[in-house]
């Protein structure tokens, strides 16, 4: 482990040179990992990890992410089984299902949980909030967490093309006395560029608040407001996607990625960077209240209940994507898809 300084602060965290691929594969050498849930994070975390030598095993349900996984090249009876099956085969078992289908599902995997075994998360959700899932593990078993910082679809990308997408561990319970090194080495396993360490509860804490915030929820309305705004004064909307959302992403974001937002206003003109320095201050007011209720209402269980209410009922599906395509029909978003169409690649 080493001690890294970010901004000021000292923090451990652990890479790949410290820790690398040979010594995951010698942990988790007598392990089986079952992979359980095919849906945004299985894919990446199953097939990074049998690419890297694990000995991995999916569990899902019939359906059409049985079938996509059987065209990932997992066999059914031999890498591929029923959720039952494989977290009775499996004494690493990956619990990688939906918050609503944890809950659901928990009956049938805790039953599996036999001494020894570790149960994964890629979230603290469950275990965080565990009066309300009611998912509450035995105490024989060791409870950890990976929780890579982006999609299953980007740890796959990122692994595919030789890079490493970053992740925090967490030990909820540490029963075998092994349960560092096995979250160790499976988050190298699943393919993180360095690791962090948090607890359950700071992770879910943070994702809910980033997912509502500025990774998800607070991007869309920025950028919905901006939009709209130029629309409503008479550009049109190739202008006002472009200024909104095509410069941000293909010009800037990259810029910031590559070497921070200071790097990126400083490779921007000088009108540029007076404008952003005389706003910054006006948006951080006027968002900072919101994202303070946003944390309270993470904080105190009634983020996490209506979720939990919301994706339990019969039709929850039905009305979310009811609401995703009417995003997806905005003009704003429709836009988009003939902006993308336009890049030089595509044609």
């Amino acid at each position: 482990m080493a001690i890294i300084n970010f901004g000021g602060i000292d923090e451990n965290v652990v890479t790949r040179e410290e820790f690398p691929l040979e010594k995951a594969r010698e942990v988790l050498k007598n392990e089986t990992i079952a992979v359980i849930g095919y849906g945004v994070q299985g894919p990446g975390q199953s097939l990074n990890l049998r690419d890297n030598g694990f000995n991995v095993i999916v569990g899902q349900r019939p359906g059409a992410t049985f079938e996509k996984a059987v065209s990932d090249g997992w066999v059914p009876g031999k890498t591929l089984f029923g959720i039952e099956e494989a977290c009775e085969r499996g004494t690493i078992i990956q619990n990688l299902l939906s918050d609503a289908a944890q809950i659901a599902q928990w009956p049938t995997m805790k039953k599996h949980l036999t001494a020894g075994k570790a149960l994964y998360f890629s979230h603290g959700f469950a275990i965080t909030y565990k009066e309300r899932t009611n998912i509450i593990p035995p105490e024989n078993v060791d409870v950890i967490l990976i929780a890579p910082k982006g999609s299953g679809t980007s740890l796959r990308r990122f692994f595919l093309q030789g890079r490493g997408l970053n992740s925090s561990y967490a030990i909820f319970q540490d029963a075998t006395g092994k349960a560092k090194e096995r979250v160790i080495a499976l988050g190298i396993g699943v393919g993180s560029g360095y690791l962090f360490e948090t607890t359950f509860k700071k992770e879910v804490f943070s994702d809910l608040t980033g997912e509502r915030g500025t990774l998800m929820g607070a991007i869309q309305g920025l950028l919905l407001a901006q939009y709209e705004t130029l629309r409503e004064h008479g550009h049109t909307p190739s202008e006002a996607f472009n200024e909104t959302v095509e410069e941000l992403t293909q010009s800037l974001m990259p810029l910031f990625a590559e070497n921070g937002m200071d790097w990126m206003y400083a490779n921007c003109s000088t009108t540029a960077q007076r404008g952003a320095l005389d706003w910054m201050g006006p948006f951080h007011d006027a968002t900072k209240p919101v994202f303070e209720k946003l944390y309270n209402e993470v904080a105190n269980g009634n983020e996490a209940q209506r979720s939990i209410d919301s994706n339990s009922k019969p039709d929850y599906r039905e009305k979310l994507d009811r609401e995703l395509a009417a995003m997806h029909n905005s003009e704003l978003w429709r836009t988009g898809a003939v902006v993308r169409k336009l890049r030089p690649e595509n044609n």
